[in-house]
């Protein structure tokens, strides 16, 4: 029987990269703590030879309109802080060209893609159309518009050619992987894999359209969570109608008191990763521009393109594998990742190494004590998880992450890089108990939530729902972590 996680605060160190305290204490090692982590990240940074690769690899994707702007997405997890305060401009100037590479195209020629696709004007489709775009998309631009019957709507709209123009380069990424790696280590053939599978999926509209009509009604009537509604009937391939929801985006959220966004972040953890653990499925791209807060208080979520629905056996699994970490139990840590098939090579791992590996990870949802998430503690999991130069968990990084796990863990990396930025405080792992262990929940939004999920409809299984989203679990072949 799984023995409970010790609910007593830190016993010593910092909030992160220590034991809990109680009836587990690791009193046998000291693990580097996160901000350790954070000040070997930004030693590796200071080499001038990283700063070279960073530019050169710009001029890779200079061209690359879609891919770009997602690897900028990617990168905007990393703490601009940790790069020391010499080449910090200089790496912002790079970062900013992958960032702000969206294409400039006229209105115009963006109301010629919806009149191709729908054989009408624009002026029959819509009762207005606002010229202004109101938001870049990595492959198009959104506008607001109003039906004839007197609805606000969103309208994105694909950059006419960019389907050819990504296909395109998401075949040359192959060809320039050494570049890429040069300056970004942790773009390892997986994640360069990941990246033409979410590309690939978000150049269709209809499938995101009905993808986000099923996430809308999921969610429906929800206290503090709204996804727009979706009009399949106004969409095509490469136009998507949605309700429109008016609100405040990231960086109005960022100004906040700390209260406020304290609340926001607790409701962006909820979505991104509460969803997977409470309903087997999850939107795969959380980032700050798919998201609003509105005036009543409820947080919008937009941005279907990538969503994931998992088996609910990989998702127990996942479950059991942040239990066994929290309450240390390496040795059944390490055989449920030889089972599921992370450890191939059992030799080349010990269950010590699995456990400090997968702690780095998720260790800011055991810690059992409020926690404000900075960028600096979110770039410093992410990059020494995923980055080959750094000697930490060598032979777990050899290892393979079966596919199915693969999207989630990187859901749930982008997830802690959102709350970073907004650097929001809550005791997470009281949160995460909700799903990890059933407990009850102790915040004002955990009652409200489950409150909800006690009166709503028994919702249909994911496996018997019509789904457009990605399925990967047992379909897709192995790629390395």
């Amino acid at each position: 029987m799984a023995k409970e996680l010790p609910t007593s605060r830190l016993a010593r160190g910092t909030k992160l990269g220590v034991a809990v305290a109680g009836n587990v204490i690791r009193a046998q090692r000291t693990r580097r703590s996160m901000r350790g982590r954070s000040e070997a990240v930004r030693a590796r940074m200071a080499e001038e030879s990283m700063i070279r690769a960073t530019e050169q690899m710009v001029m890779v994707l200079g061209t690359m309109k879609g891919v770009a702007m997602k690897l900028g997405q990617m990168l905007s997890v990393l703490d601009l802080d940790l790069v020391p305060a010499e080449h910090r401009e200089r790496f912002q100037r790079r970062l900013a060209v992958l960032r702000d590479s969206a294409p400039k195209v006229s209105f115009e020629t963006m109301c010629a893609v919806i009149e191709e696709d729908f054989g009408r004007p624009v002026g029959e489709l819509f009762a207005e159309f606002e010229p202004e775009p109101i938001a870049a998309a990595s492959i198009g631009q959104v506008y607001r518009a109003r039906l004839h019957d007197g609805r606000q709507v969103a309208v994105k709209v694909q950059y006419p050619g960019i389907d050819v123009a990504v296909r395109a380069d998401l075949k040359n990424l192959a060809m320039f992987r050494r570049v890429l790696q040069s300056a970004m280590p942790w773009v390892t053939p997986a994640v360069l894999d990941e990246l033409r599978l979410n590309l690939e999926s978000e150049l269709d509209y209809v499938a995101e359209a009905n993808t986000q009509c099923e996430i809308a009604e999921l969610y429906a009537d929800h206290p503090f969570i709204v996804v727009p509604k979706c009009m399949p009937e106004l969409s095509s391939t490469r136009v998507l109608v949605s309700e429109y929801f008016p609100g405040r985006g990231f960086e109005e959220i960022r100004a906040l008191p700390a209260a406020e966004r304290n609340r926001v972040g607790e409701i962006i953890y909820r979505f991104y990763v509460g969803s997977l653990f409470t309903f087997n499925e999850f939107c795969g791209d959380p980032h700050p521009g798919n998201l609003l807060l509105g005036e009543d208080g409820r947080v919008a979520f937009l941005d279907f393109g990538l969503y994931n629905r998992m088996d609910p056996k990989h998702v127990q699994a996942e479950m059991a594998g942040i239990r066994f970490a929290a309450e240390d139990r390496a040795e059944e840590l390490w055989q449920l990742l030889i089972q599921r098939g992370v450890i191939e090579e059992p030799d080349e791992v010990t269950p010590e190494e699995a456990l400090e590996y997968v702690l780095a990870a998720c260790e800011w949802v055991v810690v059992d004590e409020e926690l404000t998430i900075t960028p600096e503690l979110a770039s410093g999991a992410f990059v020494l998880a995923v980055d080959p130069r750094a000697a930490e968990y060598a032979g777990m990084k050899q290892q393979n992450l079966p596919p199915e796990h693969l999207f989630s863990r990187r859901a749930d990396f982008l997830t802690f890089g959102v709350l970073g930025q907004l650097e929001a405080t809550a005791n997470w792992h009281r949160i995460a108990r909700e799903w990890l262990y059933g407990d009850p929940p102790v915040t004002e939004l955990g009652k409200l939530h489950h409150a909800w999920l006690a009166q709503r409809p028994q919702p249909r299984k994911n496996a018997n729902r019509t789904t457009t989203a990605r399925k990967k679990s047992g379909t897709s072949k192995r790629r390395k972590a």
